[in-house]
């Protein structure tokens, strides 16, 4: 069933006239600040007065008053018009330059590695525009959730979203601690998984991730087993670093840890490339200035990011 309007269609017409004939207590002097003739100004009032059922103004040949009508009507319209012209203007600012609050939704584990120095230096430049951070491992309804865009790797983001890459393709990889090697050895080949303990990932479905690998240009996913379950890559981390088992990786997130020692790679032949991690948000031909500036931000960082790796 359809329901009628709170506001009648036209409710605000002639408001604006309305208020300029009662400010300066004058059809030529509303007229003259309206830019319009007396008598586009009196036919206003008259449309208005005849939606509104009560006579608004008192006319004479020498001046214009107030009915108590209008004396009411003055009270009550003159501030709702205002707060109507100031929220008019707070979102003309919204969508003419950088301002407000840019809500991203990203996995807890980019934060460190891309999206601190990214979020730095994008605040730097634009100092009028708040960026606020959800961390979560579920793939939300943007819209739905408000959010302006989100950040996931690339096999994660659906098909009618558009995608801007934050980082280069980067590998998987299946890293564990010397100490865990010490004790259990290291795989060489991929059936050599069934006799390792492995740290494993329960995706926000519930399901538990599959390792995935290449081996001679053929995507292999492997069920693995061990003492430990994840649900997101920090997690995954620390177990490894800690002995717990091994731990099938995003290389970026590792390096760290490969770099002091703490970790060590295996099976590295057979570690499969992944588009990388991308900025997303919903296809649409009106995409607010804060949200242009940080895609323009990130294209940017990226671009100087590729020079100086070539």
């Amino acid at each position: 069933m359809k329901q009628n309007f709170t506001v009648r269609q036209g409710a605000l017409d002639g408001v604006e006239v309305f208020l300029s004939v009662a400010e300066h207590r004058s059809f030529r002097g509303a007229a003259a600040q309206l830019g319009v003739t007396p008598s586009a100004v009196s036919q206003a009032v008259r449309v208005l007065e005849a939606r509104i059922g009560a006579t608004l103004f008192i006319r004479t040949t020498r001046s214009v008053g107030l009915t108590e009508a209008g004396e009411r009507f003055l009270a009550r319209a003159k501030p709702a018009f205002e707060e109507l012209v100031a929220a008019s203007e707070v979102a003309r600012g919204l969508g003419e330059r950088p301002s407000g609050l840019l809500r991203l939704s990203v996995p807890r584990a980019v934060v460190p590695i891309l999206l601190e120095p990214l979020i730095a230096s994008f605040c730097k430049a634009y100092p009028d525009v708040e960026v606020e951070v959800a961390t979560s491992k579920e793939l939300i309804d943007l819209a739905t959730e408000g959010f302006d865009a989100g950040v996931r790797l690339g096999q994660f983001v659906a098909a009618d979203m558009v995608a801007v890459p934050l980082s280069a393709p980067f590998r998987f990889v299946v890293v564990g601690s010397p100490a865990y090697f010490a004790a259990r050895g290291r795989p060489g080949q991929l059936d050599d998984l069934r006799e390792h303990a492995c740290i494993r990932w329960r995706r926000s479905s519930g399901a538990l991730a599959l390792w995935s690998f290449n081996n001679n240009g053929q995507p292999v996913e492997i069920a693995v087993a061990g003492p430990f379950i994840a649900s997101d890559f920090p997690s995954m981390l620390g177990a490894a670093i800690e002995g717990i088992g091994l731990a099938q990786l995003p290389e970026p997130m590792a390096a760290e840890g490969l770099r002091s020692g703490k970790l060590a790679q295996v099976l590295e032949p057979y570690a499969p490339t992944i588009p990388g991690v991308f900025l997303y948000y919903p296809s649409r031909r009106q995409i607010m200035p804060k949200l242009r500036a940080f895609i323009d931000h990130v294209k940017s960082r990226t671009a100087r990011s590729s020079a100086s790796d070539s």
